[in-house]
């Protein structure tokens, strides 16, 4: 095995080795420096099966490698190192929580997993490089009164569809809000109705709406709203009451809720992105827990790092997607 630190700069020093360690499976092995993202690479050979637990991030040069691997190819290997070492470079503190924050979700309940993930996210409020991605991206200031959330019953169940068509039904305090109000009115009522939660207009969900990130006063009760508010943990408490339609774009929270359903479906040209750590944070609408229970921890990690889009063939193939419909 070899190491193969990213571009020295100042912040990845004081933070202590924060950043990407890459790991040739099959040759001679160095011990990791703690703290950073480590990504094992698999060039020729069989795959191995053995040992893989000690990796964040994993990638092989088959395409058709099974979980938890990511099957990039050959001719795509060295690329897709370079740009998961970029990433981690320009935000090593979100890389490496992100990372932390995955080793740990699968070993804990979902509950506290969503606490983990929102504890960790609260932190990277207040850290440089989010501060940074926040003054360079401008609020915009808009007037938009419409109802978030719809619900309505039809005989095949209680639909619930978000209604933010003009946004690509981005996620506003007032969409959470209302979203948690259906589907607690969905998961009390004495009928037990059958659930279909889906999107109005050209996507499910662009996501967070960006003009809200780190605007909450005092982030200690933010941390709060998020896991007593949470759209993810009362999907996952409808159990197998729900299925979530996807179409479009899903993004950042339009996929990290809906990994919660135990059931999922997708139209053709359906796509999926995990862009946080770009802005200097991690998955916050549940997506450590969700994506991770469905795809695995190093996969999600992969998705979550990389930041890069997710097709439908893929997602189908490892399992983030149950059924793709007309």
């Amino acid at each position: 095995m070899t190491y193969d630190a990213p571009a020295v700069i100042t912040d990845l020093i004081e933070l202590g080795g924060a950043g990407l360690h890459v790991v040739e499976l099959g040759r001679e092995s160095s011990r990791p420096p703690a703290g950073v993202v480590l990504l094992g690479v698999h060039r020729a050979g069989d795959i191995p099966v053995a040992g893989l637990d000690a990796f964040d991030i994993l990638l092989s040069c088959d395409r058709d490698a099974p979980g938890p691997w990511v099957g990039v190819g050959q001719e795509s290997l060295d690329v897709v190192i370079e740009a998961l070492r970029t990433r981690a470079a320009a935000q090593p503190a979100a890389s490496t929580v992100a990372a932390q924050v995955f080793r740990m979700t699968l070993d804990v309940g979902f509950d506290k997993a969503l606490t983990l993930e929102s504890l960790a996210y609260s932190t990277l409020l207040a850290s440089g490089r989010f501060r940074v991605w926040r003054d360079a991206t401008p609020v915009r200031s808009r007037v938009d009164d419409q109802p978030r959330v719809l619900m309505f019953q039809e005989s095949d169940g209680l639909h619930i569809r978000l209604n933010r068509s003009a946004t690509r039904n981005a996620f506003d305090p007032r969409m959470r809000d209302e979203l948690v109000e259906a589907l607690s009115f969905a998961l009390d009522h004495p009928d037990r109705p059958y659930v279909i939660l889906s999107g109005e207009g050209p996507a499910f969900s662009a996501g967070g709406d960006l003009d809200t990130f780190g605007q909450a006063s005092d982030v200690g009760e933010a941390h709060l709203i998020r896991t007593l508010r949470s759209p993810a943990r009362l999907v996952r408490e409808l159990g197998d009451r729900i299925t979530v339609c996807l179409h479009g774009a899903c993004v950042g929270a339009g996929i990290e809720v809906p990994a919660a359903s135990a059931r999922i479906t997708a139209r053709p040209g359906t796509h999926f992105r995990l862009p946080e750590v770009s802005m200097g944070l991690i998955p916050g609408a549940g997506g450590t827990a969700t994506i991770a229970r469905r795809i695995g921890r190093q996969r999600a990690c992969y998705m979550a790092l990389l930041g890069d889009t997710i097709d439908l063939e893929t997602a189908m193939a490892w399992g983030l997607v149950d059924e793709v419909i007309a």
